[in-house]
């Protein structure tokens, strides 16, 4: 895992703590977050920030979600929220 991959887990991690327990975030919160440049170069973390949201998945941290319902990789299509897994 590179130190990016790992920033962004962070972020992803940190972003949600910072939030209700209900609230969700957007992969685009957490690709901002992480870049520390003034334009609009966080669009290029956006794919691994949605990988990021994956391996946390993974790891039972988070949930992606569309529509409100928990979706898996192989069926997600178009925007994504993360938020905390729900045990």
């Amino acid at each position: 895992m590179t130190d990016q991959d790992q920033r962004l887990e962070q972020t992803i991690m940190g972003l949600l703590d910072r939030r209700a327990d209900t609230s969700s975030i957007c992969p685009s919160d957490a690709a901002r977050a992480a870049y520390d440049g003034n334009d609009d170069g966080w669009r290029d973390l956006m794919d691994p920030a949605r990988a990021a949201a994956w391996r946390l998945v993974a790891s039972g941290a988070v949930e992606v979600t569309q529509s409100g319902r928990p979706v898996q990789e192989s069926e997600a299509r178009g925007p994504i929220r993360i938020r905390r897994a729900r045990r």
